[in-house]
């Protein structure tokens, strides 16, 4: 949030605490405190009646540096994705004019980083010269006179003690940002406590992340509140809020609490990225590159990776949509219609009207709709398929949960002791408390009931409208579990699967997540229009995802509201099929081909057997995921960072670092994109493409652009 009005001034009614000097600073085996009045100090008696900000430098893994800004230290801490713990220092150095001197050496060459701190020892005398000296695997701190440089790996931050507050954060000498005049600073406004940093931006640096957005693909000039919403994929509001974001400059950064922060980018100063969160701590963690791929590497090494996916889960998924009407005949007649047709079906999914109506969630199949779930779902194996159920985290005053749930206080409550409840949804509707264990394992037990049946796999919806005037079973605070609930919903989901299905086995299709969300895959879109705008809209959102750690990443195929023009779901289905992970699902109206004409029948036969040709390759693709914390979908800045027309692309992007995919967002099939420098080849007729330059082409709806990169391999099969 802005607390200035333009450069100079506060706004009405905010007051302001501002880091101004460096007092003195103080070290430890692990970490470097600062203690910074907002005012000079000419004499002792300056020092009474005024507040401090303290500031605590560390390192959680080499090439991370951890900040954490205080102004009370009382409170209650906010929930974090990162542990608290950090590396100890390796070595600590005090350079003077008579050279350098050693006063703690921690042993650190040791690469296992476990060696201990000591007291203080040695003496320049003792010591062997900078050369002879075996090189460190630790984060090390020089004090240089006044100067103090905490460097992890090749990333570095300076401080100066005595001289005005700025924190100079480097890569290998070269600085990447800083935090100085309003970097560190508390405000109340209307009694409420907030603490802000402010990290600046070089000339051309652009912002990537911070979630699923659905605007502009780079952040600059834009103000992102991080606080989940069932918003659609048709504004500022957003499913997946993650306070992370990455710098065309080669750093990210991770605000790391779960409740709601405020980022300004390039707003309340032009010249900064501000972020903001209440209370009186703030912690972030800068992530070193120097190219976007490394940054990615190190955030979700910190924040956790991507796992493994069945390989099924690639295939072609179709729903039932939302709220058609349907049971097994209607199921069966659907694959009847794929493979008469020849289009290969992987999974088919049963949306919300498996369930009787106002039970959800109960998790007992509409006994007039599907008699003989037990049987169907066996007879569904039989044809290959794989069956995915929709779920959410609520409980409508109807099931037989709801009893179950409140007499076992497994529901979320008010600060009377009562059941929160609201009519919203479904009529009732309660919310499990997924920070008491109990409740959680009581909920997975019903969903076992169901993988016992024969469900392979769950769409964990919702997870958004978590309210704040609750009291949770392990007291975290409302407004941090608000974001974070759909984490615990995803992971405890997630680790059932995993452990009755097996590792490499387990998927889950998301909708709601924050930071470390991509541990428990796959997320897709939302709601989104059944038009070309919102299929753009749909790609921006994938592509800022991708660039705020998530691995995998899915969206309606034809768009969720309304019925899709012929020629939208046409183009959709190219764009849906080179994607990660490809479902066919609708709100009012079904999904299958020939419901729009015989030519999309077609399109999606030949893109579905094109994506099943490309399984070589995409297993390959997967497997840097879940290495390296790469996505799948890749913005071109990702592969293409030191191309400067690479830096706002949003209408194309890398499916893996092989293979370039650019739909087409045209009923007429022209398309403009841009192919980076290099000889490049088209993936169906082998014809050389050069690149450095913008093409224009018109496709018919069986193509699109998609092209080889040069000196790489795309492997196939067929």
């Amino acid at each position: 949030m802005k607390f200035t009005a333009g450069y100079w001034q506060l706004a009405p009614g905010v007051e302001a605490i501002v880091a101004k000097t460096i007092e003195s600073v103080e070290f430890d085996e692990a970490s470097l405190t600062a203690y910074c009045p907002n005012r000079e100090l000419h004499h002792r008696g300056d020092t009474l009646n005024g507040p401090l900000i303290t500031v605590s430098l560390s390192s959680p893994m080499l090439g991370v540096i951890r900040v954490r800004l205080a102004h009370h230290l009382g409170g209650r801490a906010p929930i974090g994705f990162v542990a608290a713990s950090d590396r100890p220092l390796c070595t600590v150095e005090i350079r003077d004019e008579s050279g350098w001197s050693i006063i703690d050496d921690n042993g650190c060459s040791d690469p296992s980083g476990s060696a201990s701190g000591g007291s203080p020892s040695g003496n320049a005398a003792d010591l062997p010269s900078p050369a002879d000296r075996p090189s460190t695997t630790g984060p090390t701190l020089l004090k240089e006179g006044h100067a103090y440089t905490l460097t992890s790996g090749e990333l570095s931050v300076t401080l100066r003690q005595g001289g005005p507050f700025a924190l100079e954060f480097r890569h290998d000498g070269q600085l990447l940002t800083q935090s100085g005049g309003r970097g560190s600073a508390h405000y109340t406004v209307g009694g409420e406590s907030y603490l802000a940093s402010q990290l600046g931006l070089g000339i051309g640096e652009s912002i990537y992340g911070l979630g699923e957005r659905f605007g502009a693909f780079t952040k600059n000039g834009q103000v992102v509140d991080i606080w989940n919403e069932d918003g659609g994929t048709s504004s500022e509001l957003a499913y997946k809020n993650v306070p992370f974001y990455l710098s065309s400059a080669g750093y990210g950064v991770l605000v790391n609490q779960a409740g709601p922060v405020s980022f300004e980018v390039g707003t309340a100063a032009t010249s900064a990225v501000q972020f903001s969160a209440p209370g009186e701590t703030l912690e972030y963690l800068i992530f070193d590159g120097p190219t976007p791929k490394e940054v990615l590497e190190r955030y979700t090494a910190v924040t956790g990776r991507p796992p493994a996916l069945p390989e099924w889960s690639r295939g072609l998924w179709l729903s039932t949509s939302f709220t058609t009407e349907y049971d097994e005949a209607t199921v069966n007649s659907f694959i009847d219609g794929f493979e008469q047709r020849g289009i290969p079906l992987s999974v088919f999914h049963f949306d919300c009207f498996w369930m009787r109506q106002y039970h959800w969630c109960d998790f007992v199949w509409d006994p007039a709709m599907f008699p003989d779930p037990e049987g169907m779902l066996a007879r569904l194996h039989q044809r290959g398929l794989k069956v995915c159920v929709w779920i959410n985290p609520y409980i409508a005053q109807r099931s037989y949960l709801f009893a179950e749930g409140a007499a076992q206080g497994f529901l979320v409550k008010r600060e009377d002791g009562s059941v929160w409840q609201w009519d919203m949804w479904q009529a009732g509707m309660a919310l499990v408390d997924f920070t008491n264990p109990e409740a959680a394992a009581w909920y997975c037990a019903k969903l076992e009931a169901l993988l016992d049946q024969g469900v392979d796999c769950f769409k964990t919806d919702f997870g958004e409208r978590i309210p704040t005037d609750v009291v949770w079973h392990d007291g975290s605070d409302p407004h941090q579990m608000h974001n974070y609930y759909a984490q615990l919903y995803n992971q405890a989901v997630f680790e059932l699967l995993r452990r009755r299905r097996g590792e490499g086995e387990a998927i889950l299709f998301a909708r709601a997540a924050t930071a470390g969300g991509q541990q428990f895959p796959v997320h897709w879109g939302g709601d989104c229009e059944s038009t070309f705008v919102s299929m753009a809209e749909s790609l921006r959102g994938g592509l800022s995802l991708a660039l705020s750690g998530f691995g995998y990443w899915s969206h309606d195929i034809g768009g969720f509201e309304g019925l899709p023009d012929p020629a939208v779901f046409k183009r959709w289905c190219a764009f849906g099929l080179l994607s990660s992970h490809s479902r066919l699902h609708g709100s009012t109206s079904y999904r299958v081909p020939w419901a729009f004409d015989e030519e999309a029948v077609a399109v999606l036969k030949h893109f579905t057997l094109l994506k099943a040709s490309l399984s070589p390759y995409l297993e390959r693709v997967t497997g840097e995921t879940v290495e390296h914390g790469w996505p799948m979908m890749r913005p071109m800045m990702l592969e293409f960072p030191d191309d400067p027309a690479c830096a706002g692309l949003d209408r194309q992007y890398m499916l893996g670092d092989s293979l370039l995919v650019a739909p087409v967002f045209t009923a007429s099939g022209e398309v403009d994109y841009y192919l980076p420098d290099g000889q490049w080849t088209r993936l169906d007729s082998g014809e050389p493409v050069t690149g450095g330059r913008w093409v224009h082409e018109t496709h018919s709806m069986m193509s699109l652009p998609l092209l080889v990169r040069e000196g790489c391999r795309v492997e196939r099969v067929g």
